[in-house]
Parts: structure tokens; C-alpha cells; sequence
């Protein structure tokens, strides 16, 4: 009886020692831009980090073996161009808060990183912090606005007040939030003049951030004139195609100011939104080889129950104007996360942290909308089948980790 004893305690001991990783996810399809990767390989994890990646890893290896045969295995997305604070303005979708809740709207997304762009500015940044960034489970970046009370809720002309653009507090905030600020941001400026965006670039070089520009009024400004003269290598445009801004020639190319300013070194993003995105510009672009630099979603409440939806349906878009799906990829994973300088993140390498999007590429035929009522047809949507974050599975539309309850003898646990 001893020895059987001793046996089985070995045994145990044996098959614990086995399971070196704490998940593995098997027969995925990994496609990493950052470090050329495009293969099918599997995946493990370990101590919330990429602890191996091989042609093959048994399953008796890890506590979690997970068969994502059919699927593709990329890095977390990171969305650079959200709403998530509540300090974000009214406007014409309705009276009341537009910021919608990260983790409700990135986790069953495959979104692990996101950045808030400008809704707060160094008057409630500390808000912002304590009571969203901090409790998130989603990684939460900020740009902060160049305007003191940022997009506040309780006033839609906040942000063209230009004696609230205090770049003394702001670069005091930024020094007490270095791990979180990424940049600085401009937006919705009505004033025929460039204050703001010269205000935020200022902010931007005394800090070494790059700054996020919102043009707002094509009417009044020129928007040729502020890439070429204002903005700097690494500086974001975001909305880039946004309707009308000149980004094409009279025969329907792209603009060679624009292709000046890529060899600068600006970076052109999507930052779909509720009203900022039209096939007349991306369409003509994309054909042209201007593809964009980042894919972002400018969420919030008028834009995630609109034609935006959610991040997986603009890199669909995309997807369905010609740039190819490893292209994509990198547009939603090491493109942004460099833009907002954290290279560390959009990769899938051993010992980067484990954010990872598991996506189906449902093929048939499918209709995307732009904000002109306008419609192009694709044969591809990219689908979230699975979300992990930091090593940790936290979306599993599948239910790929559960076991059949008659099998499993689990115990409910209520939370």
C-alpha cells in the first residue's frame, strides 16, 4: 500500500513538474508583423508572458491546452483613438456622457491596448486616472487634451478656449504620469488659425510626446499647410479620411504632399468615428498604395452603435478596400503600439506579455457602410474568437477553454 502510495505522490509530482507553462494554444495560424512571423505555430504562455513558440507543443505540457485549429493567433489589438472617461462632451448624438466602458467594449474585441485620446486634459487627467485607468483591466494610454478641462461634458466650447491651453500644468502632469500620458492631443478647433495645433506641438516638443491632431474645420484652415509646416516626424493625424479633406490630386491620386509627409515621418490614422470616415477618400488612397498607418476606432457611445462598431469591423473595412490581412495586422497591433511608444507591445516574442486576439476570418459576402450612406462589398470579416490579457483568457466566445458540465464535476462559483 506504501509503495502504491509513493508511486501515484511521484506520479502527481511528475505530471505537475510536466506542465512547465500555464496555457498553450495549439494549431493557430500566428501572424506577428513585428517580427515577421506568419505561420502556423503553436503558442504558450507562462507567468502572464510568451514563454515558447514552436511548430509544436504537447498539451500534457501546460495546466490549459487550447485547440485553435482555423484561427489566427496575433497580437492583442491596440486602438489608439477611444473615448473612455466621462468627462467627454455632449454633442449632436444627445445630451449626456459619450464615453463608453473599456473593458466592456475591448475585451470581446481582441482589443488588450487602448490609448484615450484627449478626453481629458490636466485639470481632470487625475480623475480620469483613478477612477478608469487604474481600475481597468484593459492597458489605458492617454493622450491628454491641450485644453485644460479636455472634452468636457458640461461645456462644448471648452475646447476652443485657448487661455485654457496651460502648458506649464500640463507638462507638470505629464512628469507625474509618464507611464500612462503618450501624447498630446488637439481637436474640433473652429478657429481659422492653427493656436491649438501650434499649442499642443510646443507641449509635444517641450515633453518629447507626440501629439494626436483632430483637424476639425477644413473650411477655414489648410490642412496641406498644417502637415507640411506643423506637425513633426511622429506627430498622428487622425480621421485621415475624413470627407473633405485634400488628400487627392484631380485624377484621383494620392496628394504628393501627403506622400512628402509619410517620408517625414507623419503617421496617418483611420479614427473611424461617428462622422470621420468616407470611401471617397479611403478607397481611392488605399487603390493608390497610401495605406494607412494605424487602424483606429474613435469609440464612443454615437460611434459603437453606428456603422463603426467596433475595431474587428473597421480592420474589416480595410480589409475589403485591398490592404492585406497581414497588413491589417499591423496597422492594429505593432503600428499604433510604436505610434504611442511602447514597441514593447504588438508582438508575439518570448518574454513579451501575453496579449493576445484569436480572430476567424469568416469568408462569403459581406457589406460595409461608410458615413455617407455609402457601401463597398468584401468577401472577408475579421471575427474575435478569443482575448487574453496579460496570460489570462478573458473572452472565449467559443467557450474553447470550458469542458462539457458533465464531465468537468465543477463547482459554481459565484462572483
Amino acid at each position: 500500500m506504501l509503495r502504491i502510495l509513493v508511486l501515484s505522490l511521484l506520479s502527481c509530482a511528475l505530471a505537475a513538474q510536466a506542465q512547465q507553462y500555464d496555457l498553450v494554444l495549439r494549431n493557430g495560424h500566428v501572424i506577428d508583423p513585428k517580427n515577421n512571423v506568419d505561420a502556423k505555430l503553436d503558442v504558450a504562455v507562462r507567468d502572464g508572458k510568451i514563454a515558447a513558440i514552436e511548430p509544436s507543443i504537447p498539451a500534457s505540457a501546460a495546466k490549459q491546452a487550447v485547440d485553435i485549429s482555423g484561427l489566427y493567433l496575433t497580437p492583442g489589438l491596440v486602438d489608439i483613438h477611444e473615448h473612455v472617461f466621462i468627462g467627454l462632451r455632449h454633442n449632436a448624438w444627445g445630451n449626456g456622457d459619450l464615453s463608453v466602458q473599456a473593458d466592456v467594449m475591448a475585451t470581446p474585441n481582441g482589443v488588450t491596448t487602448i490609448a484615450d485620446a484627449g478626453s481629458s486634459g490636466w485639470r481632470d487627467f487625475p480623475e480620469f486616472r483613478r477612477r478608469v485607468i487604474d481600475t481597468s483591466k484593459t492597458r489605458i494610454f492617454a493622450f491628454v487634451n491641450i485644453v485644460g478641462a479636455g472634452m468636457a461634458a458640461s461645456d462644448d466650447a471648452a475646447e476652443q478656449n485657448e487661455h485654457d491651453m496651460d502648458l506649464d500644468a500640463l507638462s507638470k502632469l505629464i512628469e507625474q504620469n509618464r507611464d500612462i500620458i503618450v501624447g498630446i492631443k488637439t481637436a474640433h478647433w473652429e478657429q481659422p488659425n492653427f493656436i491649438s495645433v501650434r499649442k499642443a506641438v510646443e507641449a509635444g516638443t517641450r515633453n518629447h510626446l507626440p501629439v494626436m491632431v483632430d483637424f476639425g474645420w477644413f473650411d477655414n484652415k489648410s490642412y496641406e499647410e498644417m502637415i507640411r509646416t506643423i506637425l513633426r516626424p511622429g506627430d498622428i493625424s487622425t480621421h485621415v479620411f475624413r470627407m473633405p479633406a485634400p488628400l487627392l490630386t484631380p485624377d484621383g491620386k494620392p496628394a504628393p504632399y501627403m506622400l512628402d509627409a509619410r517620408k517625414r515621418g507623419i503617421k496617418f490614422d483611420v479614427g473611424h468615428g461617428g462622422g470621420s470616415f468616407n470611401f471617397a477618400l479611403a478607397e481611392p488612397m488605399i487603390k493608390g498604395g497610401f495605406f494607412p498607418d494605424s487602424i483606429s476606432t474613435d469609440l464612443h457611445i454615437g460611434s459603437a452603435t453606428g456603422v463603426m462598431l467596433n475595431m474587428p469591423n473597421v480592420m474589416s473595412k480595410i480589409l475589403a478596400l485591398g490592404v492585406p490581412l497581414k497588413e491589417v495586422i499591423r496597422e492594429s497591433t505593432t503600428n499604433p503600439a510604436t505610434e504611442i511608444g511602447h514597441p514593447e507591445l504588438g508582438q508575439i516574442a518570448v518574454g513579451s506579455v501575453a496579449d493576445i486576439a484569436v480572430l476567424r476570418v469568416d469568408h462569403g459576402h459581406f457589406g460595409y457602410a461608410d458615413l455617407a450612406g455609402g457601401k463597398v462589398d468584401g468577401t472577408e470579416r475579421i471575427v474575435p474568437e478569443m482575448t487574453v490579457r496579460a496570460g489570462h483568457v478573458v473572452f472565449d466566445l467559443n467557450a474553447r477553454t470550458a469542458v462539457p458540465w458533465r464531465e468537468g464535476h465543477l463547482k459554481y462559483s459565484p462572483r
